[in-house]
């Protein structure tokens, strides 16, 4: 019992050292695992334009020879064309990609 103790205490110190970066990695290679079942909806203004359903991750793009992380995220999603909030006959899952600096979005897990 000391032990676990002992490696949960080592855990939760050597998780607050890392860089906030880091965090997210390892939280973004949880979830991977764990899957999600996240809705992303994107806006013109307050008008809502598109909606993807069961997204299991947003994925933040890293260049080939630089590895420096790129402007813009992509996911795969099913597109809900008519916007109801549900998956419809025909509303096919897609892959999909948008701007950091230019995209209004808000991503979370469906209740």
């Amino acid at each position: 019992m000391k032990s676990l103790k002992w490696a949960a205490l080592t855990a939760v110190v050597a998780l607050t050292a890392c860089t906030q970066e880091t965090q997210n990695q390892i939280g973004r290679s949880v979830q991977n695992w764990t899957g999600t079942n996240g809705v992303l909806e994107v806006y013109a203004g307050q008008v809502l334009v598109k909606r993807f359903l069961q997204v299991d991750k947003l994925s933040t793009a890293y260049g080939t020879n630089d590895k420096e992380a790129r402007p813009y995220r992509f996911g795969n999603g099913r597109i809900d064309l008519n916007l109801n909030g549900k998956v419809d006959p025909g509303e096919n899952k897609v892959y999909f990609e948008f701007s950091d600096y230019s995209t209004n979005y808000i991503f979370y897990e469906a209740p």
